[in-house]
């Protein structure tokens, strides 16, 4: 284990994040040859390093393959190297890993074009400078440089109110898990409906996204009201818990009443 990880690994634990959690990027001789380079060669490693892939700890080789360890090996097809894909190759390039969305994508308008010059993953998303992605994505200055924004609207208008459901609802688990509850299986149950939720975007069918949507809800409705339940229980709980503290205050106080009523009687007597 390399130096820079070890050291990661003891910051991780120092702040309380889960040392799992913490995605290793580390340099490659794809990075350390490019990384250097003037121009196109190396503008893709400073994109790269500003990505979503770079924090999850995909690097070069994950994608172009290639031994990434070797200078002298890194670009043998032997490796496993497969370079640049052409374009219409591009979602089965990505898709190796996006299953699901790949899926959605090529049973889709832009799928089915692809050979005609379909938008395909890059012309959404860039290639190395890949950002988490959002519904800022969909907006008229990207849809209108191919068609009109008309079907791109209705099928954004139909994902925004399943996104901020699904977005509160992990916060709320966020918090339930802080406060010390076993929300595991809702959680499992979020990140799979999130998952299908985000393979919706790319069949562009508005009434399929319609009804898509609507199922996702559903599912995610499931868990908000699991969510309430919990946090009915705790404030029912924070309720008797005020009361038994109540009585405990009052009691105090009618002892210390009795108690001074009967020194002051115990003084009058003497």
């Amino acid at each position: 284990m390399s130096r820079v990880v070890i050291w990661s690994f003891l910051l991780a634990c120092f702040v309380g994040l889960s040392p799992t959690s913490v995605a290793f990027a580390a340099d490659t001789v794809c990075i350390e040859c490019h990384g250097g380079q003037p121009g196109p060669l190396g503008a893709p490693i400073a994109e790269w390093r500003t990505s979503v892939h770079a924090q999850n700890g995909i690097s070069c080789h994950d994608c172009h393959g290639g031994d990434p360890t070797d200078f002298a090996s890194a670009m043998e097809p032997e490796q496993g190297f497969l370079g640049a894909p052409d374009y219409s190759d591009v979602p089965a390039f990505c898709g190796r890993c996006h299953v699901g969305v790949a899926e959605a994508y090529q049973s889709g308008a832009h799928g089915q074009a692809i050979e005609s010059g379909g938008a395909q993953c890059v012309v959404c998303h860039g290639n190395h400078a890949i950002q988490k992605p959002g519904l800022e994505l969909i907006n008229e200055e990207n849809c209108s440089q191919c068609h009109s924004y008309d079907r791109a609207a209705l099928i954004r208008l139909s994902l925004v109110e399943t996104d901020t459901m699904v977005a509160k609802v992990g916060e709320d688990l966020e918090r339930l898990y802080r406060l010390g509850f076993a929300v595991d299986e809702m959680q499992g149950t979020l990140f799979n409906q999130r998952n299908l939720f985000h393979r919706i975007f790319h069949g562009v069918d508005v009434e399929r996204v319609r009804q898509e949507t609507a199922a996702v809800q559903a599912e995610v409705g499931k868990i908000s009201n699991e969510v309430a339940e919990i946090d009915a229980t705790v404030g029912q709980r924070k309720l008797w818990g005020s009361v038994v503290i109540g009585l405990f205050v009052l009691a105090g106080v009618i002892f210390m009443l009795v108690r001074k009523a009967y020194e002051e009687e115990e003084k009058g007597g003497g």
